[in-house]
């Protein structure tokens, strides 16, 4: 008696053409495509016997959602099945890039006048959303409280900004500001100011 054939696992394949994620693309534009879609056509393809949009789910599985995933290091993302360390790196690309393009968007404000605590929070609190590490950055504003530009003065760890004020002063003259203001983020969550911040900020008034 003959074996019974064994059923292939899924690929893209599979799937109609009118729901393949690309197909999908094309026709009703990216915006359509939900979260796994979008993983999927940013990995390219699967593994052998296995579809990428398998995958993709996969990754929404171990993280919880795509801010998880972006957060994720490249040794963390390469421990998921169907992964491996060069779609790791893509990801981190592709996330990277979404926040290039994110930060961007500063520029267009400039000349936004900035008067409140709120108006500068609101300037770069979706370029601080999720850093695990602390920047320390500083809106430059004209005399009218215009912003000017925004420059990031440094990256530090976890719970630790390193700026000295010779690197804020720097910035400030070199556009001509006005008047500054200095945000950093707190990744750890304890927003209580560290003995070096409290030295810069001694320093700096």
């Amino acid at each position: 008696m003959p074996e019974p054939t064994k059923k292939k696992s899924f690929t893209i394949h599979d799937l109609p053409v009118s729901e393949r994620p690309r197909e999908r693309l094309l026709k009703f534009g990216s915006e359509a495509l939900s979260a796994q879609e979008i993983l999927a056509l940013v990995l390219g393809r699967g593994i052998a016997g296995e579809s990428v949009m398998v995958t993709a789910q996969r990754l929404l599985s171990e993280f919880g959602n795509l801010k998880g995933i972006a957060n994720a290091s490249i040794e963390e993302l390469s421990k998921v099945k169907g992964i491996g360390v060069a779609k790791a790196a893509q990801l981190k690309a592709s996330f990277e890039l979404a926040n290039r393009v994110e930060e961007s968007y500063l520029y267009e404000k400039e000349g936004k006048t900035v008067r409140t605590l709120e108006d500068a929070v609101n300037l770069v609190k979706s370029r601080l959303r999720g850093k695990k590490k602390e920047h320390f950055i500083v809106l430059l504003l004209d005399t009218r409280s215009h912003l000017i530009t925004t420059s990031e003065i440094s990256i530090g760890s976890l719970d630790t900004s390193i700026a000295h004020p010779r690197e804020v002063f720097k910035e400030a003259i070199s556009a001509s500001a006005s008047s500054c203001i200095f945000i950093h983020n707190h990744p750890s969550g304890d927003p209580t100011p560290s003995e070096d911040e409290t030295e810069l900020e001694v320093v700096i008034l």
